[in-house]
């Protein structure tokens, strides 16, 4: 009789309640779903001393054992992470208890993972040292910052690395916990997982944490997102600098400055990433063949399409959809 994947989630005081439950419920739903005759998972939760601990949203959580019961049977560990928010930003919480049992207790893990701001914990164990990484996207500067010796992408959901595996967080655990599903018992039980939990199952690690039309909110009134949105809206259109200036009776200089100021990019990067995103929902959710996703997307023709996907997401048209589709 196949044993069943046993999962561990190490948590402390002010965790995300989804980072935990999230995952733990995808592990949950796979092994329901897949019947008496295959074992399916086993999820615990793991605390420093077994104590409960109060979440972000001030819902407790009980823990199934302490860190020092956590044994060399774990087929996966996953650390959860904490943010404390003040005037000054977003800092991760380092619980220095979790850091050092994590140098001890990884070597011995089949597959290790981190959720949200978990990934501050492994980088701070060493664990992530010469790997890249991400995290949620508010902490991913402060992830590079402290630890240059790691490649942090704050814009994947999660990234693999061998059995080293890192997420944004909060929902992006459970498209993480997915995957795991995937690799462990295969695409078919993943999806019927995905299924019975009504969730997005398109989503995987490649998919960017936020698309870009929603990455800067939109403030009513002022020129420059009245601009951004109506982009949205005309992609088949001339979105040349020198077309959108004269939309906003402006010189291309002026302009220019502006819009940079305003979001961080160029007008013409800023219209190839929405273009580039058109595409992909695209690719997605329609049958069209690449000539017209390349005309409806504005980047008009098959080459430019392709030159984008792999400038951008490091594939092709073909190997995205085949993969999200």
């Amino acid at each position: 009789m196949l044993q069943p994947h046993r999962v561990v989630i190490a948590a402390f005081s002010g965790v995300e309640l989804l980072n935990v439950t999230g995952p733990a419920e995808v592990f949950s739903v796979a092994t329901r779903v897949a019947g008496t005759g295959r074992p399916g998972y086993t999820v615990r939760i793991a605390t420093a001393e077994g104590e409960p601990v109060v979440t972000s949203s001030g819902i407790r959580l009980m823990a199934d054992l302490t860190l020092g019961e956590v044994n060399g049977d774990v087929d996966t560990l996953l650390v959860s992470g904490a943010v404390r928010v003040d005037d000054d930003g977003v800092e991760p919480v380092l619980h220095s208890g979790i850091i050092d049992w994590l140098q001890e207790a990884a070597p011995g893990t089949h597959r290790l993972g981190s959720i949200c701001s978990g990934a501050h914990l492994l980088a701070a164990a060493g664990l992530l040292d010469g790997l890249s990484a991400t995290t949620h996207w508010r902490t991913a500067a402060r992830l590079a910052a402290d630890h240059p010796r790691v490649t942090v992408d704050p814009d994947p959901i999660f990234i693999r690395e061998g059995r080293l595996w890192t997420c944004a967080g909060i929902a992006s655990g459970m498209d993480m916990a997915l995957a795991m599903v995937t690799e462990d018992y295969g695409p078919e039980l993943a999806l019927a997982t995905a299924r019975t939990m009504v969730m997005y199952v398109k989503r995987a690690g490649g998919q960017s944490q936020f698309s870009v039309p929603l990455a800067l909110p939109a403030d009513p009134g002022n020129r420059i997102d009245d601009l951004r949105m109506w982009i949205g809206e005309h992609l088949t259109e001339n979105l040349s600098a020198e077309a959108l200036a004269a939309r906003l009776h402006l010189s291309v200089r002026h302009f220019s400055r502006l819009f940079q100021r305003r979001t961080g990019a160029t007008s013409t990067a800023y219209v190839e990433s929405v273009r580039l995103e058109a595409a992909r929902q695209l690719l997605q959710d329609s049958g069209h063949g690449l000539p017209e996703i390349a005309a409806l997307s504005g980047l008009g023709s098959v080459e430019s399409l392709h030159r984008s996907f792999r400038r951008h997401l490091g594939t092709t048209p073909a190997a995205y959809r085949r993969r999200f589709r």
